[in-house]
């Protein structure tokens, strides 16, 4: 289960683990213009644990859900042609 909340200043995504024994603590991911933060409760501390990903992070770790194990770098490039070639 998720929810999806619009803030003034980001996007709001809670992940909620439900429906099995040994659940996790809900995980909060904030997306601003420039970055991408995950949170969530560390049950021995009590304490927020934070990441915070660049875009370029959170593009690599995109593309990287898609592809065989190995060693990428994601090139800016000039666009792909379309379809028919222009």
């Amino acid at each position: 289960m998720f929810t999806i909340e619009h803030e003034f200043d980001s996007t709001v995504i809670t992940l909620i683990d439900e429906g099995h024994a040994g659940l996790f603590e809900d995980v909060t991911i904030n997306a601003f213009d420039d970055c991408v933060t995950l949170e969530q409760i560390d049950p021995i501390s009590d304490e927020p644990v934070r990441i915070t990903l660049s875009m370029a992070q959170l593009r690599d770790l995109a593309a990287a859900l898609n592809l065989p194990e190995g060693s990428y770098r994601i090139e800016e490039g000039p666009a792909a042609p379309d379809a028919d070639g222009a």
